[in-house]
């Protein structure tokens, strides 16, 4: 069993004078929540059960730092790939374009783990979760992971996959 992790990056702070979208860097509360997403990430019996994962992160700042603070050099991500494709300030990226990602770097030897944006998270989880959590029912929590099953070792696919777990940061 490989599972694919959902996670939308963590709070960020507004850009400063000059400072563009994609430069944004993470707030006091962004930092927090990354230390408590390490947590799980680590625990055996939490998040870190999923793994080890390979990770595909969008190069924006925020998603980059959100990475690197939950789960660089935890052993629960293996490897990682910043790719700016998947950054949706430029343009929308659906959720069919982060599976196509997705699809494009899945080593099919470890599970996956996606660090983006809203509204493409959500939209990947509603494509590919055989339910939606009543938790997204209006919007995907920042920091929020979603955890689906991929049965086999087969290249994913648009689901339905069952969401089997899922952690929102306090």
């Amino acid at each position: 069993m490989r599972y694919l992790i959902v996670v939308r990056h963590t709070k960020s702070s507004p850009a400063g004078p000059g400072e563009s979208d994609f430069h944004r860097t993470l707030s006091g509360r962004g930092r927090r929540e990354c230390k408590q997403l390490r947590e799980w990430a680590i625990d055996p019996e939490a998040l870190g059960r999923y793994g080890p994962v390979t990770a595909l992160v969008s190069s924006a700042a925020r998603t980059r730092e959100t990475f690197r603070r939950a789960f660089d050099g935890t052993g629960f991500a293996t490897a990682f790939e910043f790719q700016s494709s998947i950054y949706n300030g430029l343009q929308h990226v659906s959720g069919e374009d982060l599976l196509d990602a997705l699809v494009a770097m899945d080593p099919l030897t470890t599970s996956l783990m996606v660090v983006a944006h809203n509204p493409s998270v959500h939209e990947l989880v509603e494509l590919l979760a055989s339910e939606l959590p009543d938790s997204l029912e209006r919007n995907y929590p920042l920091g929020g992971v979603y955890v689906l099953a991929l049965p086999g070792d087969g290249v994913i696919h648009a689901g339905p996959y069952d969401v089997v777990a899922s952690f929102i940061p306090d």
